[in-house]
């Protein structure tokens, strides 16, 4: 099988692999990685390795030996919604890095079923490196009494991660204010009010403890980037975080731009306006 696709601007500088997987999201990892060790990966004609870097405009093309996984990991579906289990390094909506998004994947897999289907709105976010379950509206009605229960924190959300050191005390409800600054893409905490922040609240309790300890968190409070930058402050930074967190602690466990953040549990409270839902827990097995 073959496939190919034209760089954009976005992808300029980029690694070629790390470029084929925003490109092609539903091609598995194992597969890009079988068709680079068998030289089966094309620069513009030309043969490349993993790590050659890439300009904009160039073309793309990686032959592989099987058929691909399913576009997106449906965990659950009916007629108001669908719900997603995004992999890592593939983003909801388009950003400044290109490549496709799992919106635009989540609308080819409705029009699988229905041609004349709209294309679903995730009804929350999850950053580009976190993996886990994210909703979908899949009609008007739906996505307004989603996302308003998703902006009223009536939805349970418990994500899992993995973080340097043990915890003390072993589980907490950690209170501060998150500064974001639009422009360098990145928030910053304080522990107590500055202008332009906002109350941030995270409770965590502490599952493996160790050098490497495995937590589950709770965001009482949803702030971009809360639980990278909250730990990050409490002196214990995300495995695979190399803006907030330990890059030199990152290479030396080979995690590099993996984020071990993921959205693992979701129980939904509609109030009884999608009662098909109201009261059910989603829970995904985390990938590390």
């Amino acid at each position: 099988m073959k496939y190919e696709f034209v760089t954009d601007q976005a992808a300029e500088g980029q690694r070629i692999d790390a470029c084929i997987r925003r490109f092609l999201p539903e091609l598995p990892a194992r597969t890009a990685q079988e068709s680079f060790a068998r030289r089966d990966v094309k620069l513009d004609g030309k043969r490349v390795k993993p790590d050659v870097r890439v300009a904009a405009g160039q073309k793309v093309e990686l032959f592989c030996m099987e058929q691909t996984a399913p576009m997106v990991d449906v965990v659950y579906e009916d007629s108001d919604v669908l719900l997603i289990n995004k992999r890592a390094g593939i983003s909801v909506e388009p950003d400044e890095k290109g490549g496709v998004t799992l919106s635009e994947l989540a609308h080819k897999h409705v029009l699988k079923a229905d041609p004349a289907a709209c294309a679903p709105k995730a009804c929350h976010r999850l950053d580009n490196q976190t993996c886990g379950l994210i909703m979908f509206a899949k009609n008007p009605r739906a996505e307004a009494i989603l996302t308003r229960a998703f902006k009223e924190r009536c939805m349970d959300k418990r994500y899992i991660c993995l973080v340097r050191g043990m915890m003390k005390p072993p589980s907490a409800t950690c209170h501060a204010y998150l500064r974001k600054d639009a422009k360098a893409a990145r928030v910053a905490i304080h522990d107590s009010q500055v202008p332009g922040s906002r109350p941030i609240i995270t409770e965590y309790e502490t599952l493996e403890s160790g050098a490497i300890s495995r937590l589950l968190v709770h965001l009482v409070t949803g702030r971009t980037h809360q639980i990278r930058a909250h730990m990050a402050a409490l002196g214990h930074p995300l495995l695979g975080d190399d803006v907030y967190g330990d890059r030199a602690f990152n290479r030396q466990q080979k995690v590099q731009g993996r984020l071990c953040l993921c959205a693992a549990r979701l129980t939904i409270d509609t109030d009884g306006q999608l009662p098909q839902l109201d009261g059910r827990t989603f829970e995904i097995k985390c990938p590390f």
